[in-house]
């Protein structure tokens, strides 16, 4: 697998992240905890052939579930907002 696709593990589409691409072009993913925001902007400028204008990042921390008499932990998660140039899109989210 390159890097690109270790990179940008999968497009988040929620009610949030539809809105936010609906209104203002932003398009969210999850992304490799290590991952740069150079490294973000070009490997969904090479997958997608778009032009990245902005990079957001955020590190959702995993939070703790009990499950049956024990207590769990779901993993921590990094997510990327990315802004596109006007006119640009990615077919992903469209449909």
């Amino acid at each position: 697998m390159s890097t690109l696709h270790r990179t940008i593990l999968r497009p988040i589409i929620t009610e949030q992240s539809s809105a936010a691409y609906q209104e203002r072009g932003e398009y969210t993913f999850e992304v490799a905890p290590g991952a740069t925001k150079h490294a973000i902007k070009e490997a969904i400028e090479r997958l997608f052939g778009v032009t990245v204008t902005g990079v957001w990042t955020s590190i959702a921390r995993g939070k703790s579930r009990r499950v049956g008499s024990s207590i769990g932990r779901r993993p921590h998660v990094k997510k990327a907002i990315v802004k596109l140039r006007d006119g640009d899109s990615i077919a992903v989210f469209e449909g």
